[in-house]
């Protein structure tokens, strides 16, 4: 496979050689007429950007010919959309920017027709990694629920999974480097496995995008943009070091990326430790601890009909599983129960441009091995003489093995072909994954099995005048095959599995400017998920979640239908939105105690039963004109989830009502300052599940300042931010560990250093 794909690479490379077209012009000011310097001048099919000089002129070189979306980006000014052609030799183009105090509209790269977010049929959130850090997050899980409609499920600090609207675990999809990440993420003590270091911005798909991705995609997208390639000619490093006053935690990364004409190269690598987190009582979480360690890299060739993009990631981490109150101290090496976690991620993106159409074609290899350290590998020693603990200390320092080892390996590919006719475009795609799980422990949660997945598609977006239309259609197959697993008649034997699941799924949506200032969305699509092999075969005790997991073999997919209904008014002092949605999924899994025990543990089994899920966002942004730099922010999420049965669904995050007040100045595009307070209040979840428990209301109140200065002549970015600054004591509806009475964080305040070379 290597060798074909590197043979087919170099073939492709010699057949393409033409003369270089040219994209220059100038960008000024509107009312002055004076020239912008550091404007962003990008492409984003082609990937391709650059800035204006201190004249406003800007080139674009190596461009293929054909009709290209022209994105032009400036702090303070609306940004500017546009279609150009780009024909043989030298094109040009020049524009007035016009002065807004709307914050710069971005590309969305989720969804495939590369709008701006108010130009895009399906509402998506995007926010850049510098605006989640700026929230005091200390992990990529944790920041993210910072976005409007999104949560998480979390084992302490260092481990959490997305929620969105109210779904979660094979639910939602998660997209790194332009391929799925598998890295056996239905488990609730799985964390995202993702450092943040290395991605540019976070794009959340609200709602079934199984259209665009397949199954597990069913309650949403979150999709990370990797950092981009630096600009051609370009050369550039920096130095990022952040310290958790909580966790006693730092983390500290370091990157360096160069571009020439056609060639293009990144590096950068990240270490984070943290110790136990305390509590706003002041108790320190035993065994909440946690260390990681990622590098990220990426190589890219860039012709003028032909670019092709290698990117591979490397992500460490020893986390511990919290599970009781025990010793107090500041270590950072893990007890047990702990997991080591090894991921190793490559992707491979490869275009073909022609006049009239494009070829994209994505591939993915994804190894994700993990371990478990349990604790009842050293109960035999219990009760014997100082020896004989001595003898089993002596055993651990020599690396007992893992009592579960699971290796997970993954090849996905994308093709999408684009063809271009007139107002009108479309792709047709062709997706699909060959997955094997492989068992090394002497513990079998879920069998050795292989999964197959493949997948057609065809979706298109049609321009009007005032509005966007986008229609598609998809079909896709699952193919499970499990290996029987232990000995007939014992309590944790696993039968042989064969399993097929298939699926036809659609999705229309509209977009209409219903008047100047007014926008409407409107979006109807099915979903599905197949069962994975977990809810299939699971048959064994999960540490993290202290529960024995039984499968059931005789499940269906579960498929879906969402409405959803969106309303956005904007003018230059207001932005507000109603974001609302209805949610019916058919054959809803979910896991329920069974009242047994297997030893000590709870027995809980898989169910189905149809459910709905129900509610939205709301908010808006007042930034009036012409004081600028204050903004007012406020935003409402609310989700209800229920059973047929009318029973409540559980893991349904609580009702979130944020307010935040902020001051920002940009002295130029090179120094900026800014300050906010913000109050989180989460109201009481009292619809909970048969075997849940309401959880009280309580606020989080957050403030942080930061900006530019200059140091010895180096330009130094920092920020201050402190989280639950009253120490409020509180558990979180969604933290695992609540059923153990277990608090979430308590006052934790961030310093953060960043250092451009």
């Amino acid at each position: 496979m290597k060798q074909f794909y590197i043979s087919m690479l170099l073939a492709l490379t010699s057949i393409y050689t033409y003369s270089q077209n040219t994209l220059s012009g100038n960008v000024s000011e509107a009312e002055t007429g004076e020239p912008l310097e550091q404007v962003s001048v990008y492409i984003p099919q082609l990937e391709n950007g650059t800035v204006t000089d201190q004249n406003g002129n800007y080139s674009l070189k190596n461009l293929p010919e054909g009709n290209y979306k022209l994105v032009i980006s400036y702090i303070g000014f609306e940004t500017y959309s546009t279609s150009v052609e780009i024909n043989s030799g030298n094109n040009q183009f020049d524009y007035q920017m016009v002065p807004s105090a709307i914050e710069m509209d971005e590309v969305v790269l989720s969804t495939p027709f590369h709008k701006l977010q108010r130009e895009n049929v399906m509402k998506v959130e995007q926010k850049s990694m510098e605006e989640l850090k700026q929230q005091g997050g200390i992990t990529l899980s944790e920041g993210i629920t910072n976005i409007p409609g999104v949560s998480s499920v979390s084992t302490g600090v260092g481990i959490g999974k997305p929620v969105i609207r109210g779904l979660s675990f094979n639910r939602v999809l998660v997209y790194t480097q332009g391929v799925r990440l598998e890295n056996q993420q239905y488990g609730g003590e799985h964390g995202l496995g993702i450092n943040d270091a290395g991605i540019s911005s976070v794009e959340v798909i609200k709602g079934p995008a199984s259209l665009l991705y397949g199954s597990d995609a069913l309650g949403g997208v979150l999709y990370l943009n990797p950092e981009k390639f630096e600009s051609s000619g370009e050369t550039s490093g920096d130095v990022n070091m952040r310290y958790f006053t909580n966790t006693l935690g730092y983390n500290a990364n370091a990157g360096f990326k160069t571009s020439g004409e056609k060639l293009k190269f990144l590096v950068r690598g990240a270490y984070a430790t943290n110790a136990d987190y305390e509590t706003g009582d002041g108790t320190s979480v035993t065994n909440s601890r946690f260390n990681e360690a990622d590098l990220k890299t990426g190589l890219a060739y860039q012709a003028s009909k032909f670019k092709t993009e290698l990117r591979y990631n490397y992500n460490a981490s020893e986390l511990g599983i919290p599970e009781e109150i025990g010793i107090q101290n500041n270590d950072r090496d893990p007890l047990e129960p702990y997991q080591e976690l090894s991921t190793h991620i490559i992707s491979s993106k490869n275009n073909l441009f022609f006049k009239k159409s494009s070829l994209e074609a994505t591939f993915g290899y994804t190894v994700n091995n993990r371990k478990e350290f349990e604790e009842h590998h050293h109960e035999e020693h219990e009760g014997e003489e100082h020896e004989g603990e001595e003898h089993a200390e002596d055993e651990h320092e020599e690396g007992e093995g893992a009592a579960l080892d699971m290796r997970l390996s993954t090849f996905n590919y994308n093709i999408q072909f684009n063809p271009q006719w007139g107002k009108m475009t479309t792709i047709f795609g062709v997706q699909g994954m060959h997955q094997t799980n492989e068992n090394f422990g002497e513990e079998v949660l879920v069998p050795n099995a292989t999964t197959n997945d493949f997948g057609v598609l065809a979706t298109s977006h049609i321009h009007f005048n005032k509005s966007d239309l986008q229609i598609g259609l998809r079909y896709d197959l699952r193919s499970i095959n499990g290996e029987e697993s232990g000995i007939e008649g014992d309590e944790e034997y696993i039968p042989a599995l064969s399993k097929d699941f298939n699926s036809f799924n659609a999705a229309v949506g509209y977009r209409m400017d219903l008047t100047q200032n007014v926008m409407g969305r409107l979006n109807l699509a099915t979903g599905f998920r197949a069962p994975n092999l977990s809810e299939l075969t699971s048959n064994g005790l999960h540490s993290g979640a202290n529960r024995v997991e039984i499968g059931n073999p005789d499940l269906d997919s579960e498929q879906n239908f969402q409405i959803d209904l969106a309303l956005e008014y904007g003018n230059k002092h207001l932005e507000a939105y109603i974001n609302s949605f209805y949610n019916i999924v058919n054959d809803y899994i979910y896991l329920e105690p069974t009242g047994e025990f297997r030893e000590l543990d709870p027995i809980y089994d898989f169910q189905q039963q149809n459910a709905i899920l129900y509610g939205g966002e709301f908010g808006f942004h007042l930034h009036p004109h012409p004081i600028d730099w204050l903004h007012l922010e406020s935003s409402y999420d609310i989700v209800f989830g229920e059973l047929e049965d009318k029973s409540d669904l559980p893991l349904i995050p609580a009702n979130r009502w944020t307010n935040t007040f902020r001051v920002e100045w940009n002295k130029n595009q090179d120094y900026k300052y800014y300050a906010f307070v913000t109050l989180q209040t989460f109201f009481d979840q009292n619809k909970v599940a048969d075997f849940e428990t309401p959880t009280s209301r309580y606020n989080l109140f957050n403030v942080g300042v930061g900006g530019d200065i200059r140091i010895f002549n180096q330009k130094v970015g920092y920020s201050i931010i402190g989280n639950n600054l009253f120490d409020k004591n509180y558990i979180s509806h969604l933290s695992r560990l609540k059923a153990d009475g277990i608090a979430n964080i308590g006052r934790n305040i961030s310093f953060n250093v960043n250092i451009p070379l």
